[in-house]
């Protein structure tokens, strides 16, 4: 019987000049096997029995289960605790150009935006077949984010995917920070590629302009997860005096303006984040709401307030980036909610959201609930949520996103 490994990468196969090399043969311990079958995206370095060969980032693996079958293949990285990422789970196939193309046109037939918004994320990662790769567009600027060393060594050929099927007039290269080393040395550093553009582009959400700061900003330039929360909050902002806390450049103000809002006030303690919100309304002069920026730290800020609101949104980074922090974290967002709550008036809602990987959705869900219990007001739940269809979670570790929203008659 042939190598598989030479099906999967033999003459005329080779898609990555830099990838030439024979694939690395990777078995798994058998807790592994179901886990791959499954279609779950990441092999954990204590879940490899064995590799043919240390490796490099990067490098294509053929996966194998105890019967010697072929399972799929991956990109393996020996220096990352997820050594291997899968891209393909079944029989040998090319893993050439086209193989890419198609994976692309295919995410993108997933996604139907009105004309209305041309700020969306394009492409998800792992979720959609491109281990540790994000694509977002922001107007006519598209920003790719790479979160693993196997785009760094195939960008000419990623790169040439991405503008074939995008076209997109600038291209922005961003690089996670412990990839920038590896990346330096193949010579590729973050910043436009090819024509350059402005570094701060001004893009839709809903008819809203919004900054995206797509060279330095975080993420990719802005937080595109909460378009469609962000859309809902403007269906229920109508006459309210609204209160956004971690509110950041004021993505959820400016669409509780536009939803009718009578008052909106921004809490963060970013000076920078506030000036940003500042300049979001001033791009929009058609919203009349009135709007107050408070420089606070958020926690401090509204365990000491005495004010209330009719509509208050909190929305706090993530506060929990490792498991050991779980606990912590719960314990902040309980806090959060039972000062939110004590912060609404009669007939006032609550909208809060957590972007916690390690806080899983039923568990935020029933704090927040018990929040409500306990402040022993009568409420009603209105709605929850999670990703939206431009940020699909194909696997639980992706599932990082919820909101919820409860009402106080």
């Amino acid at each position: 019987m042939p190598d598989l490994r030479d099906c999967v990468w033999g003459v005329g196969l080779s898609w990555s000049a830099g990838m030439a090399r024979r694939p690395l043969k990777v078995r798994l311990f058998p807790r592994a096997e179901s886990t791959v079958r499954s279609g779950h995206p990441w092999v954990f370095k204590d879940s490899v029995k064995s590799v043919s060969d240390p490796g490099s980032p990067g490098d294509l693996a053929v996966v194998y289960d105890r019967q010697d079958r072929m399972m799929g293949m991956g990109f393996w990285d020996p220096d990352s605790p997820i050594a291997l990422r899968m891209i393909h789970v079944g029989a040998a196939v090319a893993i050439d150009r086209e193989w890419w193309l198609r994976r692309m046109r295919e995410a993108v037939g997933r996604r139907d935006f009105e004309a209305s918004t041309d700020g969306y994320r394009c492409l998800n990662g792992d979720s959609e077949g491109f281990p540790g790769l994000v694509v977002d567009r922001y107007a006519d600027t598209w920003v790719v984010k790479v979160y693993s060393a196997a785009w760094l060594v195939r960008w000419a050929e990623i790169e040439e995917v991405i503008r074939e099927i995008f076209a997109p007039l600038h291209l922005v290269r961003r690089i996670a920070r412990n990839l920038l080393p590896l990346a330096r040395e193949l010579g590729l550093e973050e910043g436009f590629c090819g024509a350059e553009g402005r570094e701060i582009v001004v893009f839709r959400e809903h008819g809203i302009r919004f900054e995206a700061m797509v060279r330095h900003g975080q993420k990719t330039g802005f937080f595109l997860d909460q378009r469609d929360n962000r859309n809902r909050v403007a269906e229920m902002a109508a006459g309210r005096e609204v209160l956004n806390v971690f509110s950041f450049s004021g993505g959820f103000s400016l669409h509780a303006a536009k939803g009718g809002a009578q008052s909106v006030t921004d809490v963060d303690i970013s000076e920078h984040a506030l000036a940003g919100a500042v300049r979001n309304f001033a791009l929009n002069p058609g919203l009349r709401t009135r709007h107050e920026t408070v420089q606070a730290d958020a926690f401090a800020w509204m365990a000491g307030s005495r004010r209330q609101w009719d509509l208050i949104v909190v929305d706090p980074p993530s506060l929990a980036k490792r498991e050991k922090d779980r606990a912590g974290a719960l314990a902040a967002y309980r806090k959060l909610q039972v000062d939110a709550i004590r912060c609404l008036r009669p007939g006032g809602i609550l909208v809060s959201a957590s972007c916690s990987a390690h806080v899983r959705k039923d568990e935020f869900f029933k704090l927040v609930s018990a929040a409500a219990v306990q402040s022993g007001r009568k409420w009603r739940e209105i709605w929850r949520s999670g990703h939206a269809a431009d940020h699909p979670a194909g696997f639980p570790e992706a599932e990082y996103l919820k909101a919820m929203a409860i009402g106080f008659p």
